[in-house]
This record gives C-alpha cells, structure tokens and sequence, in this order.
C-alpha cells in the first residue's frame, strides 16, 4: 500500500486594488524583485523561464518554466525547491507546481496560490511545512508591496 500525496498548500490574500495592478506584480521581474526573490527573469508565454533566485536566509535558484499563463487571471510555473528538499524535489525534473489566481470579491481581489504536486512521507512533510511558512510570509510580502506601492 503506497501513501497519498500530501495536500496542496493553499494560501490566500485579498488586495484592495486593480486586477492589472496585481498581475503585473506576478510577472514582471523588476516588480517580483521587490517582493519574492533577489532576481527574476520571466519570458511570459507558455514554456516561458521563469526564473528566482533567492539570497538569504536559505540561498537557492528556482529555474523553473511557466505552465499557466491568462493575463489578468492566474500564472503557473514549474517550482525547484532549496537545497535542503533539491534531492525529493528536483530531480530529474521538478516535482511540484505553483499556480497563483486572481479573483475579484467585495473586499478587492483574492490572490490564491497553490502549491502542488508534494509526494508522502517524511521528508515530504517537512518540504512541505518549510514551504508553508516561505509562501504564507512571501504573499504576505505581495500584498505589503502592492498596497505601499499604490498608496505610499
């Protein structure tokens, strides 16, 4: 009997501006430098690189290709977690997926992301739970930047 996958993680944030305003955010490297990661290079079309590197505290390169792509919508990429998780996560191809989706609701737009594709057990589990907590504080980072970024 094998172990099921792990649940998704589901993280979601509302912001209180402009759908395009949000979008550009997602994929524009100079913007996505502001909130995510040191560096970003993104070619916006399916297949497209999506590429972040991050500095401290845990160095690493997530040199992953865009999977989703509707502009003012939602933007998938292909994910390569840090070294720590590179031998479960990276090889020979990167195992899981981030999906972010845009959505309008009465309080503004809910930004969601989905990050999927986590295998079982106990490395899996503390994959997962580190990326947890680096997604919750990096699309708490978005929304901080998008909001001082509109109003100052």
């Amino acid at each position: 009997m094998t172990e099921e996958e792990l649940d998704p993680i589901l993280i979601q944030v509302t912001v209180p501006l402009p759908v395009p305003m949000i979008y550009k955010a997602m994929v524009e490297p100079a913007q996505i430098g502001a909130w995510l990661a040191e560096e970003a290079r993104v070619a916006p079309a399916l297949g497209g690189e999506f590429y972040l590197r991050f500095g401290s505290p845990t160095p690493f390169e997530s040199a992953g290709r865009i999977l989703k792509l509707t502009t003012d919508v939602d933007l998938g990429f292909s994910w390569f977690g840090p070294p720590e998780f590179a031998a479960i996560m990276n090889a020979p191809t990167p195992r899981t997926n981030v999906y972010l989706r845009l959505q309008e609701s009465p309080e503004g737009v809910d930004v969601t992301l989905e990050h999927a594709g986590w295998g079982s057990g106990e490395p899996w589990e503390e994959a997962r739970s580190w990326h947890f907590h680096f997604w919750d504080e990096h699309l708490q980072r978005f929304k901080d930047y998008l909001i001082k970024t509109a109003y100052g």
